[in-house]
């Protein structure tokens, strides 16, 4: 089934879907680019600011500034594709740190679940905005805390000693 989303004026190009569920860039002359994976230029910072559409051989096809600005059915087409392929879960809650030295053991709870990590040094924890975080951990996984002020006082503190 081939799933396909109209442009707007303003866009010289389609997306849709093949019947093997990748995506398929349509240009303007009416090419086809199957294979087609979205980047963003900026995934942290301004996770809805600059994506590039790709080739299979990593040449850029397209490029969008605002994903806000993309109709909806294009913009579903491409959340779902970078859903499928990003994964950087949200820390809500730290549970318990087995030191504050490092490297220590982290027991946390994200979005997607408890589970405990290794950080390895306070480097690894680095600053996206004033209240936003992105700690990596000891296997090179990544989890973002979007803003330190909306965690509870416990986690608040445990953070903070680390910072």
């Amino acid at each position: 089934m081939s799933v396909s989303v109209n442009p707007t004026p303003a866009l010289n190009f389609q997306l849709e879907r093949n019947r093997h569920g990748r995506l398929v860039l349509v240009a303007a002359d009416g090419q086809r680019h199957e294979g087609v994976v979205p980047v963003r230029a900026f995934p942290l910072a301004a996770p809805d600011e600059g994506l590039s559409l790709v080739g299979p051989d990593g040449r850029e096809l397209a490029w969008v500034d605002r994903l806000g600005e993309l109709p909806a059915g294009m913009r579903t087409l491409i959340d779902e594709e970078l859903a499928s392929r990003e994964f950087t879960p949200q820390i809500l809650r730290l549970v318990e740190v087995s030191t504050f030295s490092t490297p220590s053991v982290w027991q946390v709870q994200t979005d997607r679940g408890p589970t405990q990590f290794v950080l390895k040094g306070e480097e690894d924890i680095r600053r996206l905005a004033r209240t936003s975080l992105l700690i990596t951990d000891s296997h090179g996984i990544a989890f973002k805390v979007p803003d330190m002020l909306a965690l509870d006082r416990r986690s608040r503190r445990l953070l903070e000693r680390f910072l």
